[in-house]
């Protein structure tokens, strides 16, 4: 179970930011992405000898699980001044989950995304779409249906986002 936590977070947490459009200009710098979910309002219930286990196998998969609260998970994303021009949002899951986007579209500031997941863990189409509501805030929500590591799944995700400042410190740039 731990696995096919640690393996449905990844898909839902950093599946891309819901990018910008023409019209919007994404401010580059350190975003906090906030997203809640009905399967984040069970972290609580995790034991904290599973909870370690869980933070190590994502660290051993290359990223760290953000801070989750409430129901919500709160990471830290750096964006640089090259991918905010591009308006195209980074696509992180890719490696970690077996998963790739598609049907990408843009409308004004409206961004969409199908998500098809063929990895040996996550097999399963969902979907992303959100909006940039300013140059320094987005929201927007995510949906997967399929299987981890063999046990059937269907969530959905809120997302939104918001710019701390143009500075991302010690928080590398996402691939």
């Amino acid at each position: 179970m731990s696995k096919t936590l640690i393996t449905l977070l990844s898909v839902l947490l950093l599946a891309p930011p819901l990018a910008n459009a023409a019209s919007i200009t994404m401010r580059p710098g350190l975003w906090e992405l906030t997203t809640a979910s009905d399967l984040l309002k069970l972290v609580p219930h995790i034991p904290p000898d599973q909870m370690q286990q869980l933070m190590n196998l994502a660290r051993k998969n290359g990223f760290d699980l953000p801070e989750i609260q409430n129901g919500a998970a709160a990471s830290k994303v750096c964006i640089t001044p090259e991918m905010a021009a591009k308006n195209v949002p980074p696509h992180i899951y890719h490696q970690e989950s077996g998963c790739t986007a598609k049907n990408e579209t843009r409308t004004e500031n409206r961004y969409r995304t199908d998500v098809v997941c063929a990895g040996p863990n996550v097999k399963g189409n969902g979907r992303a779409e959100g909006m940039l509501t300013s140059p320094e805030s987005l929201s927007g929500r995510s949906e997967f249906t399929g299987t981890v590591q063999g046990t059937p799944i269907n969530e959905r995700a809120e997302i939104s986002g918001r710019w701390i400042g143009a500075s991302c410190g010690s928080v590398k740039p996402l691939q």
